[in-house]
C-alpha cells in the first residue's frame, strides 16, 4: 500500500509528497515554504535519516515507522502556532485509536474490554500502556516580516522501538498490532481535519485544552519538569489557556511552564534530578 491523503483531507485542498528515503521530513517542509510552498503540506517517508526530536536530540525513523510533516503557512497568528502541537496530539491519538484498537496488559485477556489507551504527555509525546510510542516536533521559519511557516513533525513507532533511552518505549507491533505506517498515516490525514476544524485557527484553543486534558498522562500525580536546570517538582493541575503546564507545590503555590521535560510518579523523585 503506498501512502495516500484521506479523502477528506484531498477536498479540503491538502497536498501530499512521500518519498522511500528522507533526511529529515521537517528540513524538507520548511525549505519547501522558503521557496514558495503555500503550506497545506502533508511530508511523509518510510525511513528518515536524520530527523531531531526536542532540543536537538535525534529521533530515528527505521523503515516501517512512520516519519510525517504537515506544513503550514500563515495559519494563525505567530503566538498561537505553538499550540499546533497539541492539535497535532489530539489528532495523532484519534488516528491510533482507529487503526490500532488491541490489547494489552496482563490482564486484557481477562477483560475483552480493555483496550490501548493513548495517552497524551505535555508537551508533545504519546504513550501508550505507560511507554513512548510517538513524538511531535513543531519548527517555524519566517518567511517575510509578517508570513512564517510551521513544520509540525510527528514520528511514530509502528514496526520499531528504540531500546537504548532512558525512559520506557514500544511500537504498534509489540502491542500486537498489525497496523502500517501508510494505515496509520491515512487515519491521521483524516483525524487531523476534525482536529484543526475545531482548533479553527487559534479560536476554539479552549475547546482544544479541555480534550487534551481528558487524554492528558499523569494528571492528577506527582511531577518533576526539568526547566533549563532547575527542577519544579509538585502535583499536575492541568494546562492552562495557553497550553502550558502548571504545577502545584507543596505550599500551594503554582508554577507555569512553558517549556521542560517531565517526569512523572516515582521517576520524578529519580530521574529529574
Amino acid at each position: 500500500m503506498a501512502f495516500a491523503l484521506a479523502p477528506t483531507a484531498q477536498q479540503d485542498g491538502y497536498r501530499l509528497e512521500a518519498f522511500e528515503t528522507i533526511g529529515s521530513t521537517n528540513a524538507h517542509a520548511l525549505e519547501q515554504a522558503r521557496a514558495g510552498d503555500p503550506g497545506r503540506l502533508w511530508v511523509v517517508s518510510r525511513r528518515q535519516e536524520s530527523g531531531r526530536g526536542r532540543r536537538g536530540r535525534a529521533w530515528e525513523t527505521p523503515a516501517g515507522n512512520l516519519a510525517a510533516t504537515l506544513l503550514l503557512v500563515d495559519c494563525c497568528p505567530l503566538s498561537l502556532a505553538a499550540t499546533l502541537g497539541f492539535v497535532a496530539g489530539l489528532a495523532l491519538s484519534d488516528a491510533l485509536k482507529a487503526v490500532a484498537p488491541v490489547l494489552i496488559g496482563a490482564d486484557a485477556s481477562e477483560d475483552r474490554n480493555s483496550r490501548t489507551s493513548f495517552q497524551l504527555k505535555w508537551p508533545n509525546d504519546v504513550l501508550a500502556d505507560g511507554s513512548k510510542l510517538a513524538g511531535i516536533l513543531l519548527e517555524s521559519a519566517m518567511l517575510s516580516e509578517r508570513r512564517f511557516a510551521v513544520a509540525i513533525g510527528i514520528g511514530v513507532n509502528v514496526v520499531a522501538h528504540p531500546t537504548d533511552v532512558p525512559y520506557p518505549a514500544t511500537s504498534l507491533a509489540a502491542l500486537g498490532s498489525d497496523a502500517t505506517a501508510e494505515t496509520l498515516f491515512l487515519a491521521l490525514s483524516d483525524a487531523w481535519m476534525q482536529a484543526e476544524r475545531a482548533w479553527n485557527g487559534g479560536r476554539g484553543l479552549e475547546s482544544i485544552r479541555r480534550a487534551w486534558l481528558t487524554r492528558a498522562a499523569g494528571l492528577g500525580s506527582e511531577v518533576a519538569v526539568k526547566v533549563e536546570g532547575e527542577v519544579v517538582r509538585g502535583i499536575f493541575e492541568t494546562i492552562d489557556e495557553d497550553c502550558r503546564f502548571v504545577v502545584r507545590d507543596i505550599h500551594g503555590g503554582t508554577r507555569r511552564i512553558a517549556a521542560g521535560d517531565v517526569h512523572f510518579g516515582a521517576v520524578a523523585s529519580a530521574a529529574a534530578v
